[in-house]
């Protein structure tokens, strides 16, 4: 079990919740309602119970790909998923597309119980260090360590190279930057010395950028379908269309995401606070507590930017990323609010017709 990345952290809550009589497995992919697990035993097809269903508030209720659920075997093949244990770490971000009642806010599990998280830019048309920033405040908030990956290094020169590596480095000076090409193969070394045995590792980024190329060759086989990029619109395709969950020979634990061109902040109050500590000092001389750092007289931060001592671009990412965040949490206020609401009005109602002589009420 040890090999799938299970610990004495797992145990112990299993024990907790009293789930040691079920068999434990850790699911590995997810699509449309249905999860494929794996224990010791081999591979099952499992479903929740109408139970779960019923009593889950979010999609943070639901399985997701990392995590550690308590089974039952239903079949030779398939089993039922009796609970989810208590997860070390979550990433997650705010879902880009509308649901059906035209909310953007609900919070989509990107993967559960990750160590590193390899957020991955290709060098030529995905390179944005504003987008670099975004994830490490989502990764960081999560409790995951976060590493960047430039990938296809062979689309530019390597003085082109080595000032995108020193623009980082001093953008976010204590990362880790692992250089690589698909093509070519360089840097793939280096990538795979990073990645420790019985650890879990997942890759982040736009379409495009090579995760699943990547993967591929830490795989030695081409394990996953991968799309060449768009020569029109200059995008890279879905090749991956679901999560899933890859163990490689060196005994490291890697997940491929589908790429995501908006990658929405959840509540990450925390990761920007960690990412932007610059930041975060200067306003602690601002005239007002309660500073924007917009357009508040006395404000420390805006001094610093008029100077030129603290980076322009940096500071428009800061005040976008906690915007977003303010409005994610009032937006989930505002929901928690109207479900409180709503519950009152259902007492009432249920009260007046009871009063009413509805017995069965």
């Amino acid at each position: 079990m040890e090999d799938l990345g299970y610990d004495a952290f797992f145990e112990s809550n299993r024990k907790k919740l009293e789930l040691d009589g079920f068999s434990v497995a850790r699911v590995i992919s997810q699509q449309k309602g249905t999860y494929k697990v794996k224990n010791t035993e081999g591979e099952y097809l499992a479903k929740i119970t109408g139970r779960q269903m019923f009593h889950a508030a979010s999609k943070e209720d639901y399985p997701a790909v990392g995590d550690w659920v308590a089974i039952s075997e239903t079949d030779e093949d398939q089993a039922m998923i009796r609970g989810i244990l208590p997860r070390k770490t979550i990433i997650k971000r705010r879902h880009g597309d509308k649901n059906r009642k035209g909310e953007k806010n609900d919070a989509q599990v990107i993967a559960a119980n990750i160590d590193t998280a390899f957020i991955v830019e290709s060098l030529g048309r995905d390179y944005n260090l504003n987008r670099f920033e975004r994830y490490f405040a989502i990764v960081r908030n999560s409790g995951v360590k976060p590493a960047m990956i430039l990938n296809k290094i062979d689309l530019i020169s390597r003085e082109e190279l080595d000032s995108k590596v020193e623009e980082i480095k001093n953008r976010f000076p204590d990362a880790d930057v692992i250089q690589t090409s698909a093509v070519t193969n360089e840097g793939l070394s280096n990538l795979e010395k990073y990645i420790e045995k019985d650890k879990t590792y997942c890759f982040l980024g736009s379409s495009g950028v090579g995760k699943s190329s990547l993967i591929n060759k830490l795989l030695s086989k081409e394990a996953i379908k991968t799309e060449n990029i768009s020569s029109y619109s200059d995008r890279g395709k879905h090749a991956t269309t679901s999560r899933e969950m890859y163990f490689l020979e060196s005994g490291g634990i890697i997940i491929d995401n589908p790429g995501v061109r908006e990658v929405g902040m959840a509540d990450a109050s925390a990761g920007i606070d960690d990412i932007f500590q610059e930041i975060i000092a200067l306003a602690e001389n601002c005239k007002y507590a309660n500073c924007t750092h917009i357009h508040e007289p006395g404000c420390a931060v805006l001094a610093e930017l008029k100077t030129g001592n603290l980076d322009e671009s940096k500071y428009s990412n800061f005040i976008s990323l906690k915007k977003e965040v303010e409005h994610y949490e009032m937006s989930k206020m505002e929901k928690k609010e109207k479900g409180k609401q709503f519950g009152k009005f259902i007492k009432k109602v249920k009260k007046d017709l009871k009063n009413a002589g509805h017995k069965d009420f």
